[in-house]
């Protein structure tokens, strides 16, 4: 039965108003699409506190980390996920404390989940990734091709591909440039490739404003239509996937580049990581079994153990007509090449 404001507690519709005012607070530090996934985080945590009969407000560090075991054992995320989640968590009570709404965090001494140095999510082959854009390229759709091209080839995050206007389109110094709105409203200028620009030629036709990617009303396409698209064009290049998603170009992107031979530095800026060691997670190279050092130790045992054969050979070559063949119930080697060759079966 719904609660009318005038049958309402003062006292519950008060905190009920800190609340809110705790997480406008800790969501005036954000913009753009950070405060849009970070609203999402807060919102899974709030939602939480309503099922269990938790005030946000009351909640302590045993409730915090019931919080994480249900994120991890319930819902099963990725520990990257939970240590998003949480940091979004401890950061509204970390505000709350700032605005003296309480005199302690209680998330403050929660343990986080150890994140992997790897990135989970593993990109495209080279052969894939190919196959992936010969049949984007051929597709009747050209924003298909757009979209791996901008994926793809320029490293672009979903939401920053979605967001392109033609109006970002630019020319200097001879290049054409794509300007690109970030994480946190930074705007950068991306140099576009003539594959990425031929691609993006083709989407907008003799179009002169809106969006550079359109879904197949018309409209600007977003995520789910992206996602939908690189399933299908996935499935039609024949790559077999347990998981499509438009990061796993990205993630295909900077591998592609660093098995290339592209320095860490270079990737970096060109994947706009701040920290290097967000660029080293995508490192693929590290998980390749081709350059396992065991591989490495296999080989060079077996080339010194043919060598060795080849000396002992070289040493009994002489003395191998004198051997007792006759113990054998062999005949006696007729010369020394037929003696060598008959020690020679033996030590192999």
């Amino acid at each position: 039965m719904a609660i009318s404001p005038a049958s309402a507690s003062p006292v519950v519709l008060a905190d009920q108003l800190v609340v809110r005012a705790a997480v406008s607070a800790s969501l005036g530090r954000y913009r753009g699409q950070t405060r849009v996934h970070t609203e999402s985080d807060l919102r899974v945590f709030l939602h939480w506190c309503a099922e269990h009969g938790l005030d946000p407000l009351a909640a302590a560090r045993v409730d915090i980390e019931r919080y994480v075991r249900w994120l991890q054992d319930v819902r099963r995320y990725q520990p990257s996920t939970v240590s998003r989640r949480l940091s979004v968590v401890v950061g509204f009570y970390r505000v709350c404390v700032n605005d003296a709404i309480l005199e302690h965090s209680p998330a403050d001494y929660v343990r986080r989940p150890t994140v992997p140095a790897e990135s989970p999510t593993l990109g495209l082959g080279h052969l894939q990734f190919e196959a992936l854009i010969t049949t984007a390229r051929q597709s009747s759709n050209p924003n298909d091709f757009t979209l791996v091209a901008l994926l793809g080839l320029l490293g672009l995050r979903i939401f920053e591909a979605c967001g392109s206007n033609i109006a970002d389109l630019g020319e200097e110094h001879g290049h054409r440039e794509l300007r690109v709105r970030g994480k946190g409203g930074k705007v950068v200028l991306v140099p576009l490739p003539p594959a990425a620009a031929q691609a993006i030629d083709r989407a907008i036709d003799e179009r002169t404003a809106g969006p550079i990617l359109r879904n197949i009303h018309g409209g600007r396409m977003d995520r789910h239509a992206a996602t939908r698209r690189l399933k299908r064009l996935a499935h039609t290049a024949g790559i077999r996937t347990p998981r499509m998603h438009p990061h796993m170009l990205r993630h295909t992107f900077v591998t592609t580049m660093l098995d290339a031979g592209v320095s860490l530095r270079d990737v970096q800026i060109a994947a706009r990581h701040a920290d290097p060691r967000t660029t080293m997670r995508y490192d693929r190279a590290r998980k390749n079994l081709d350059r396992r050092p065991n591989y490495i130790l296999a080989a060079y045992m077996g080339l010194r153990n043919m060598i060795s054969r080849s000396r002992l050979c070289r040493v009994v070559r002489g003395l191998a007509p004198l051997l007792p063949y006759a113990a054998h119930r062999r005949p006696p080697p007729r010369s020394r090449s037929d003696a060598l060759t008959c020690l020679t079966i033996e030590l192999l």
